[in-house]
């Protein structure tokens, strides 16, 4: 985005607009005492040259990933990003559009939205999967809402080796809707705790959310944990925080999981501080209806050429808000761009 400067002339006329007649006019519902005194004592003006060389010295006071050998980890993990992602990602055609609703001149997004979509399929092994989420923990959180829609029951069993931010969010997301949150323990090996879960899990159990490679970085055995899940007629639910897994381990759908969700910055995402990340959801086509946020789909034209279009989008800016699935809207489509580039 250009930067253009305002001249004192364009000042002025602006006040006269909103009706002021100083700048400090602007600010008056904010409390005398929480404003900052005076003016930011910020250096400069520099030069590019200057500005480059205050921050690599400003740089070098920190240690980055690139010159440390990190197993942090915790939902974020530095990989190898090729430039060719940072290339494609940034034209123009991919950063300026806005949500794709007119397909007759967006057909190149919904195109990479559809290639995302599946991608994840492929990746997760089940059979329909979304343009994409926040991140992993607002994704897990929506699969915690489907699984209560589709079985219209109370409760919902986290694992307790669930990534307790992800955890967290999913409690927030919960905690005012009349849903139940139980924790099941973990063994001395790290993993669920199968006994323990067989004794929560009962007739009003939604689901069962378990990660796998979990926050401690086992690997989860998927299979018998969705078993004991789908004998007592609830969802399993397989998070995953680490992308790059589902490229050497079982897929989740091929373990009996329902829904598969979780993080997808490991697909070309720099670490940014935190974000902005990829949520990705993936479930089996006959919880389709029941499915958040958008879904690209192909269709042919009156002429018979393929096309792509939004479908089946039940979130609150399509249908009327007490029967949309979520809210979740415009969310992480130029991020899902990058990983389809990456993958």
């Amino acid at each position: 985005m250009k930067y253009i400067s305002l001249s004192t002339q364009d000042i002025k006329e602006m006040m006269k607009v909103i009706g002021i007649d100083h700048l400090d006019d602007l600010f008056t519902t904010i409390p005398e005492k929480i404003r900052y005194p005076g003016a930011l004592k910020i250096p400069g003006p520099f030069s590019e040259p200057e500005l480059v060389q205050l921050f690599q010295e400003m740089a070098e006071h920190q240690n980055s990933y690139a010159s440390l050998t990190s197993f942090l980890g915790g939902g974020a993990y530095p990989h190898f990003i090729p430039a060719v992602v940072d290339y494609v990602s940034s034209r123009g055609e991919f950063v300026s559009p806005y949500t794709p609703y007119q397909p007759e001149v967006s057909q190149g997004t919904l195109q990479a939205i559809f290639e995302f979509q599946t991608l994840i399929c492929q990746l997760t092994g089940l059979d329909m999967a979304n343009a994409s989420l926040y991140d992993g923990a607002s994704g897990a959180a929506e699969a915690v809402l489907m699984a209560s829609r589709i079985t219209r029951r109370p409760k919902v069993v986290l694992a307790a080796s669930l990534h307790p931010q992800y955890r967290q969010t999913i409690r927030t997301y919960c905690r005012n809707i009349g849903l139940i949150l139980e924790e099941v323990a973990f063994t001395e090996e790290g993993r669920v705790d199968l006994e323990s879960l067989d004794k929560l899990v009962d007739n009003q159990t939604a689901a069962v959310v378990v990660q796998s490679p979990n926050y401690f970085g086992v690997v989860e055995e998927w299979a018998p944990v969705f078993q004991i899940s789908r004998q007592k007629g609830a969802l399993g639910i397989a998070v995953i925080a680490e992308a790059l897994s589902l490229a050497l381990l079982q897929p989740p759908g091929e373990a009996g999981a329902d829904i598969a969700t979780g993080e997808g910055q490991s697909f070309g995402l720099p670490l940014a501080y935190g974000g902005p990340y990829l949520g990705f959801m993936a479930c089996r086509q006959e919880f389709i209806r029941q499915f958040p946020g958008r879904i690209a789909g192909e269709t042919i034209d009156v002429e018979g050429r393929r096309g792509y279009v939004l479908t089946l989008s039940t979130r609150e800016q399509h249908i009327r808000r007490e029967k949309a699935t979520s809210n979740i809207c415009t969310n992480q489509a130029w991020c899902a761009l990058r990983a389809t580039i990456y993958l």
